[in-house]
């Protein structure tokens, strides 16, 4: 016979395991940090692809170069929905607006002869001034959001609606290198400290400071960026949810980043730095042995590397080095290719075992790491 007692006794065991695996969870999430996790990103995570007339003037031309740039994303929230946490938006300076209003492809398809491509700016939004977000002037520069801010946005918004996610890391690379005079090309503006602080303004003006992680707030109480992270020092997963977290790509850009800023001091983006240096907490190493980057994951540093460039492991379906960085335990693992976007050559694609959105990494999760209690699949 079931009892009142009996049914008591029940639900008091119930809530125990209910209360002892919420618990694990928990002390699962509490114990492992940011840096102890591998999740997949997106390269050039704007890029809409080029064209319909302009890609086949390249063709002609340079088919080597438009190989490498045969690729395109979804927008930036669809990505984050296929469980990518980490992007990668290139940025110009555009201190006055208009620089790069006018693009030099539309006028060469029209001296071709060839149909007329959609318009890429039919709000004038690059007639504005602030920080446009392009691959290459004139000639690769169609972007699902723009500008700066708009993509700021979409992450924000989705991030918004997706309390308790992984942190989001979201590369930037400064662009300001000048085509050879042969293409006819825009000249960039070059990024000074005061360009710098622009940048972060405009970062600022989305995120307020407690959805961002700075390098500030890893740095805490000690002397150095690089001594905390050498120390254990990045936030714990629980700390990092629902934030985000801004790493520069580009590093001959760092030195001007820091004036006025040592070790980071009130800045917002993380550089790319080497280790010994005071800035130094993340590494892109997109060239870098397994062992190499292995060896810098066990240190502490935040690593970037790539699975495959230029299109060249999607054309040939080639698994070799997204098979090393998997197990080189770098923590961003960025691609062309995410498991939502295969190549349409092959198949080739990146992504995690069982599809999931992060796994424990490899090289330096702790025994509590557990993958099912990082991030359910969006």
């Amino acid at each position: 016979m079931i009892t009142n007692k009996s049914i008591a006794l029940c639900i008091a065991a119930l809530s125990t395991i209910v209360q002892s695996f919420a618990a694990g969870q928990t002390t699962a999430n509490d114990s492992v940090k940011m840096n102890q996790i591998q999740v997949i990103g997106s390269h050039n995570s704007y890029h809409a692809g080029i064209a319909p007339s302009e890609a086949k003037l390249m063709m002609e031309k340079n088919p080597k170069r438009y190989q490498a740039f045969e690729y395109r994303h979804r927008p930036l929230d669809q990505q984050l929905d296929s469980g990518v946490r980490q992007i990668e938006l290139d940025v110009y300076a555009d201190s006055r607006g208009g620089r790069f209003a006018d693009p030099l492809g539309p006028k060469l398809v029209a001296q071709a002869g060839l149909p007329a491509d959609p318009p890429f700016d039919s709000d004038g939004i690059m007639k504005k001034p602030g920080f446009k977000v392009m691959h290459v002037q004139d000639y690769d520069y169609r972007s699902t959001c723009q500008p700066f801010t708009a993509c700021l946005e979409v992450v924000r918004k989705w991030s918004q609606a997706h309390p308790g996610h992984l942190p989001i890391y979201i590369l930037v690379e400064t662009k300001q290198s000048d085509l050879p005079a042969q293409f006819h090309a825009t000249t960039t503006e070059k990024f000074t400290s005061a360009t710098f602080d622009a940048l972060d303004a405009e970062i600022r003006s989305v995120f307020s400071a407690r959805e961002l992680i700075t390098p500030d707030d890893v740095r805490g109480n000690h002397a150095t960026l690089e001594e905390a992270v050498l120390n254990n020092g990045w936030p714990t997963l629980d700390e990092a949810r629902g934030k985000i977290v801004f790493l520069m790509d580009q590093r001959p850009v760092g030195p001007v980043y820091l004036e006025g800023h040592p070790a980071l001091r009130d800045r917002v983006i993380f550089t790319n730095a080497q280790p010994g240096e005071p800035d130094c907490a993340f590494i892109e190493e997109n060239d870098g042995t397994q062992e190499e980057i292995a060896a810098l994951v066990r240190k502490g540093y935040l690593v970037r590397t790539r699975t495959d460039a230029d299109t060249k492991e999607a054309r040939s379906n080639s698994t070799a080095q997204r098979e090393s960085a998997l197990a080189s335990g770098a923590q961003l693992l960025s691609t062309d290719y995410p498991a939502s976007e295969p190549s349409t050559w092959t198949g080739y694609s990146v992504s995690l075992p069982d599809g999931a959105v992060a796994r424990c990494n490899p090289i330096n999760s702790p025994v509590s790491c557990k993958n099912t209690a990082l991030e359910n699949h969006p």
